[in-house]
């Protein structure tokens, strides 16, 4: 078995046992402890306890663009981005800004096209938004590195507000901003604000709570105030769906937005995609968002048209989100079929590329082929890292005749900052590239591949060791005997949990009972330990295990027949 290496999460016994005083659960207090909260405060949920908008470098500067705006009667068009996040994004700031006081008639917006336009304010998606004749364009989920984009659109005499979380741009050496007239990103150079993880729809929320206070100040604001909290279940959408890291105000936002799904005041468009997704809305998770939801959105942008997405978060009309929600299934469908067949033409590369190493892996991947499909070059990418634990670039050719990659990263290798030193070491390889630590994008020459794959490995072999690149599953322990039930499942199903805050993963000693495949790839299994009978099942995993055995789990909830009982999860194995 190739089993991860298993590492057990270190508790501190103070602050579970602090959490356990202030009325948290002991089994919830520790796996919360091990998971870096400190008080109990961290898990209060109230809005009131999101961080105040004030703490935005740029947020007053971009309220009053856009009170001014709506004021003004000027045209305002929204520049998205063609993924989950920049589709909610585009969906909150249209929404937001209806409620508080833009005409039906001033808003718009435009949504690049992948394979045409590339990503981000380029001058060609300027002269599209041009179009619309507006006056302020305003950017969600990108901008922050378009500085010829910027550029262009005040040359045409447009004002630019960008608002974005990724980070800016870095030209000979030096962290470089566009000239917009204003920008809201945390991660901008000189912003404070103490969530530096926050999705571009969270950003996109925090501008229209800034806009809101500024338009109150004016006296200004629509009667009855506007509330933004309706908003919450598209940020909770965008943020899962980003896979940024779920601080305390990520979660915040998530678990308000969970809790507007499962008392079914989500909108129309979102209600529509849990119906088309064949899930239950009134137990929404966050894995419901980021593998059910989060992908049908997706879908739209790598095969198709985005819009198709936003105009299904956009719609008050619950048939037509329902019908648009069905198109995006059918998408999301073609999607499937597309990536599987292009995984599998990825391990056949590199299957060639160990066996032309003799054996040997190289620290960074980078894989071309002719038939792969620009869409999903990002999926196939994080589907060959997780199975390699390697830095791991896909590229597709583009319309253009550039290979467009998507690459995925493991943790200690960021991948943005690895390419900046590919391109000072290689100047004229990169024709750009973008993105963030965990995923990133580069355009490239096709004759370049091979070069590139060279200095991705060069540099993946400087500053990743052995340790680094060997799979780790950090695990909670063993799970009290008393705590196997429906009861401790529901319970952690109650919580958040995400990227930078795992859910929940046990690891014991068992003893096999049984094991069958069923649906021919996933492992059924019966386990026992001391006395009790557990059954559980291992998805996608098909060799069968030996007597004794240690592995690593989740608990989770199986219903048959209208009762539930408690089945575990099988995330990995040792002997």
């Amino acid at each position: 078995m190739n089993s991860p290496r298993l590492i057990e999460r270190e508790v501190n016994p103070r602050t579970a046992w602090a959490l356990e005083e202030a009325g948290v659960a002991p089994l919830l207090a520790r796996l919360l402890a091990a998971r870096g909260v400190r008080e109990a405060t961290e898990l209060d949920e109230n809005l009131a306890q999101l961080l105040p908008p004030a703490g935005l470098k740029g947020l007053n500067e971009a309220a009053t663009l856009l009170a001014d705006a709506i004021q003004n009667g000027e045209r305002l068009v929204i520049v998205a981005d063609y993924d989950c996040d920049g589709a909610t994004a585009c969906a909150v700031m249209l929404r937001g800004l209806r409620q508080l006081g833009a005409r039906p008639d001033q808003l718009g917006y435009v949504v690049p096209d992948r394979a045409v336009h590339g990503y981000g304010l380029t001058p060609t998606i300027v002269d599209l938004a041009l179009e619309q004749r507006p006056a302020l364009l305003v950017t969600v989920d990108n901008g922050i590195a378009s500085l010829a984009g910027v550029a262009h659109a005040r040359e045409r005499g447009l004002k630019v507000l960008v608002t974005d979380h990724h980070l800016p741009a870095v030209v000979d050496g030096a962290t470089v901003v566009p000239e917009a007239d204003a920008i809201v990103n945390p991660n901008q150079p000189g912003c404070t604000f103490a969530s530096k993880s926050l999705a571009g729809v969270g950003v996109a929320f925090y501008v229209l709570l800034g806009l809101r206070a500024e338009l109150r100040s004016r006296n200004a604001l629509p009667s009855p105030e506007p509330r933004l909290d309706g908003l919450l279940d598209l940020v909770a959408l965008g943020t899962v769906a980003d896979v940024v890291k779920l601080d305390a105000n990520n979660r915040r936002l998530v678990a308000q937005g969970l809790r507007r799904m499962r008392a079914g005041r989500a909108q129309p468009g979102v209600m529509a995609l849990f119906s088309a997704a064949k899930r239950d809305a009134s137990k929404a998770q966050g894995f419901d968002l980021g593998f059910a939801l989060g992908p049908r959105i997706n879908a739209a942008g790598r095969l198709a048209d985005m819009t198709l997405g936003i105009e299904t978060l956009t719609t008050d009309d619950a048939e037509r989100a329902l019908d648009l929600a069905t198109q995006l299934d059918t998408i999301n469908r073609e999607r499937r079929e597309i990536e599987s067949g292009m995984r599998e033409m990825a391990e056949a590369r590199l299957d060639a590329l160990v066996e032309a190493l003799e054996g040997a892996l190289p620290p960074a991947v980078a894989l071309f082929d002719a038939d792969f499909h620009e869409g999903v070059v990002g999926i196939v990418a994080s589907r060959i890292k997780d199975r390699v634990h390697r830095p791991t670039f896909v590229f597709a050719r583009g319309t253009d005749g550039h290979l467009k990659g998507s690459g995925r990263s493991i943790p200690g290798f960021h991948l943005r900052d690895a390419l900046d030193l590919v391109a000072k070491r290689e100047p004229d390889l990169l024709a750009k590239f973008g993105g963030h630590a965990m995923a990133a994008g580069a355009t490239l020459a096709v004759d370049d591949i091979d070069r590139f794959a060279l200095a991705f490995a060069r540099v993946a072999e400087e500053w990743l060791n052995e340790q680094d690149l060997t799979r780790t599953l950090r695990h909670d322990g063993a799970l009290p005997a008393d705590a196997a039930t429906p009861e401790t499942a529901r319970l952690l199903d109650t919580q958040v949990w995400g990227q930078g805050f795992e859910p929940p993963v046990f690891c014991d000693r068992f003893e096999l009972i049984s094991q069958r495949l069923v649906g021919e790839k996933h492992l059924k299994l019966r386990l026992r330990q001391g006395g009790r009978l557990i059954d559980a099942i291992w998805f996608n995993h098909i060799d069968m295990l030996p007597e004794r055995v240690t592995l690593a789990y989740r608990l989770s909830l199986d219903e048959w027949q209208g009762q539930q009982r408690v089945q575990y999860l099988i995330e990995a194995a040792q002997t």
